[in-house]
């Protein structure tokens, strides 16, 4: 990083989550060098600070300018510094220097306005501190403070590389062990983790349990859905870096891509994070190019982890969280009826339902054996058949294809038909002898194919909630 530094032109990308000691190693490597007096510090926090971010390239020299949480620019100043970088590298300017400091993976959006700017500036990724430097932390505040810490080994396990967890930690074991100022002889402090968890916890709760809960529960709560932004935390407390990478997560999790894919690829995460920003910001971060979903701060991440998630579940207004087989719903129809059948998987797909509807998964059937990849998914794979049975349906080879897979699940109570009214009231004799839903494809289209949502949305909620016979069953 020192050398980077000092190379004329030469721009500086640091990324890491909060605490993690960004600020700290350009502030010494920049006093080392002797070049702490010509130092600009601008925040994107600051509207006035933003201004002059957006003017910098029109100013000349600038000396150093660090730009600080630089992932929260918008795309066009972030073009613009973008472009700016690759000047100063081409002309090896001896006067202006950016470095920029910002959450894990920020940098990869300024690749991607010019795949050449990664040849140009340095990127450094501070994650987590090896356990020996958490270590010699504890034994500088050891030190400093005449004592020993009994659990430390513990501490530095917990804490996943974090300074501020290790010192949160650590502070709280000496309040509780009484130790307020530097002791005149060495005290062994024997308080634990375990001892003192459940305060620390309660402290973060205080700061990061709102965001968590309003997130977990998107724009409205869907208690039929898949839960999709409570996998997206579930899989940020998994990830070693505090950032999840969206897409292959879900290329990882193919149980969730229906929901949480919809989430993703519809915007809707991205619109939750706007409108929710009073609340959301300054916890979570989402790059909607890169698909990076993040954390500003490893504390929060240190306390999901902590919880008691089914517990959290549970508060977020779910009774599990998990989900049997790859859909909720698997549509099957006539080519006729394609209309009627997109707009219903439009409806579920935005209450976070997983559907199975041939058109949005082409790019996978592509170049597969139709029969083989299709059997499966209307044989068990979804845990509701939805045939929608118009005069064309046993017409056509692949409805009768389908209807061969999942004929023998109507007595499983896994099979609801949407009857037309414009069928003959005979067809399908497996569908007659069950309920199902009347459909009049020549009165209220939409506001029909609303209702028979309602209904699937209702019987996916009691699904749901089998597990926890003491919820109730909220209006869908």
């Amino acid at each position: 990083m020192k050398v980077a530094v000092r190379t004329p032109g030469r721009c500086v990308v640091i990324e890491g989550p909060s605490g993690i000691g960004k600020t700290s190693s350009v502030t010494q490597i920049l006093g080392d060098l002797g070049m702490a007096q010509s130092v600009t510090f601008l925040r994107t926090r600051e509207p006035r600070d933003v201004e002059y971010i957006a003017a910098l390239p029109e100013l000349g020299e600038i000396g150093v300018v660090i730009i600080d949480d630089f992932h929260r620019l918008d795309d066009e100043i972030k073009a613009k510094i973008t472009d700016f970088m690759k000047l100063l590298a081409d002309r090896g300017d001896e006067n202006s220097k950016l470095i920029l400091i910002g959450i894990n993976k920020a940098g990869d959006r300024l690749v991607q306005y010019g795949s050449d700017v990664g040849l140009r500036i340095d990127v450094f990724k501070l994650e987590q501190n090896p356990p020996e430097l958490v270590e010699k932390l504890i034994s500088q505040g050891e030190n400093a403070l005449n004592i020993k810490i009994k659990d430390k080994e513990n501490i530095c396990h917990i804490s996943h590389g974090s300074f501020q967890i290790a010192q949160l930690l650590c502070h709280q074991i000496c309040i509780e062990g009484d130790v307020t100022e530097t002791a005149s002889n060495i005290i062994e402090v024997e308080k634990t983790v375990e001892a003192v968890l459940d305060e620390v916890l309660s402290s973060l709760r205080r700061i990061f349990h709102n965001a968590c809960i309003e997130f977990a529960q998107g724009s409205k709560l869907r208690r039929e859905g898949r839960a999709p932004y409570l996998h997206i935390l579930r899989w940020l407390v998994d990830s070693d870096d505090w950032s999840v990478d969206l897409k292959r997560s879900i290329k990882d999790n193919p149980a969730h891509r229906g929901s949480v894919g919809q989430v993703v690829s519809k915007g809707y995460l991205e619109t939750l994070m706007r409108d929710k920003a009073d609340v959301l910001d300054g916890c979570f971060h989402y790059q909607p190019e890169t698909s990076v979903f993040t954390v500003e701060d490893p504390k929060l991440v240190f306390y999901l982890r902590s919880i008691n998630w089914k517990s959290f579940v549970r508060e977020v207004g779910f009774s599990t969280s998990e989900f049997p087989g790859r859909y909720d719903i698997a549509l099957s129809f006539a080519g006729t009826e394609r209309s009627h059948a997109e707009e219903l998987f439009e409806i579920l797909s935005s209450r976070e339902v997983s559907v199975f509807y041939d058109k949005n998964e082409q790019h996978r059937i592509i170049s597969e054996k139709v029969e083989e990849y299709l059997a499966p998914i209307y044989r068990s794979e979804a845990a509701y058949v939805v045939p929608l049975l118009s005069p064309e349906y046993p017409k056509r080879i692949w409805t009768k294809f389908e209807s061969d897979q999942f004929k023998s699940r109507f007595g499983d109570r896994a099979v609801i038909p949407v009857r037309y009214k414009s069928a003959a009231d005979s067809y399908f004799s497996d569908a007659a002898e069950y309920g199902s839903l009347s459909f009049d494809p020549e009165d209220r289209v939409s506001d029909q194919l609303h209702e028979i949502a309602d209904v699937i949305c209702t019987r996916l909620q009691e699904d749901r909630l089998q597990s926890d016979p003491n919820q109730v069953v909220q209006p869908a």
